[in-house]
């Protein structure tokens, strides 16, 4: 980026309008949004093996079946050292690209931001651990309010997060439209909603073991198992 002078020629409009230019260009040039999404993508894509290798799934007999519950401790592991780690190294990168072209970096409110939610997220799913220690495991569906805060403060949330921070000190529409669509990716359920099943309420849910002759009388209302699917 230059420094050179621009006459205004006596003009306030010019000068003014000459000034909002050099703002904006000091603003794109400070932008280094690829870092950011390069790292993030780089830590999302290293976190798959960990999700995969370290899931723990334990199930018990119940029924004529099982029930099944499942612990992501990879995300436990590897998650908080490695956003803090990438916030770090963002922030770094951040630097060195505006000190090679003679700018400030605006980039410490968001790694701080996303420090913080790390941080967050990390005592909030501890604590649930702790919980689910000395409590038993609700048997219902949860309320939807509650899974949303759950992958709002999970990794992939906390991260949109961020990114919106990173699109207000860059003032960069095209990354607050990214993220915007990105959030409403993680957050909205990949489903049709609990309440609109009609599994539950077929009558061959109840009459089709005792039609195939496998037993004697129909299923009850506390024999089907309606979590993770409402199969006999």
């Amino acid at each position: 980026m230059t420094t050179e002078s621009v006459p205004a020629g006596g003009d306030a409009r010019r000068l003014l309008s000459d000034v909002r230019s050099l703002a904006h260009r000091v603003r794109r040039d400070q932008r280094a949004t690829w870092i950011a999404l390069l790292i993030l993508g780089l830590a999302t894509l290293v976190a798959i093996p960990f999700d995969y290798f370290f899931l723990v799934a334990h199930c018990r007999p119940a029924g004529d079946g099982a029930a099944c519950t499942f612990d992501r401790r990879g995300v436990l592991f590897y998650w908080p050292p490695a956003l803090l780690v990438s916030y770090a190294a963002i922030a770094l990168c951040y630097v060195r690209v505006a000190r090679e072209r003679g700018l400030g970096a605006r980039v410490s409110p968001y790694a701080i931001t996303g420090a913080a939610l790390t941080i967050l997220f990390t005592a909030a799913w501890v604590g649930i651990r702790v919980y689910l220690s000395h409590h038993a495991v609700p048997a219902n569906p949860l309320p939807t309010w509650y899974l949303l805060l759950d992958r709002l403060i999970a990794p992939a949330g906390t991260i949109g997060v961020a990114l919106l921070v990173l699109a207000r000190l860059e003032r960069n529409v095209p990354l607050l439209v990214f993220t915007l669509g990105y959030l409403a990716v993680v957050l909205v359920p990949i489903d049709f909603g609990w309440a609109r099943q009609r599994a539950p309420r077929v009558p061959r849910m109840v009459t089709a073991l005792r039609e195939a002759g496998l037993r004697e009388t129909d299923l009850t209302a506390e024999e089907l198992h309606m979590v993770p699917h409402p199969f006999p």
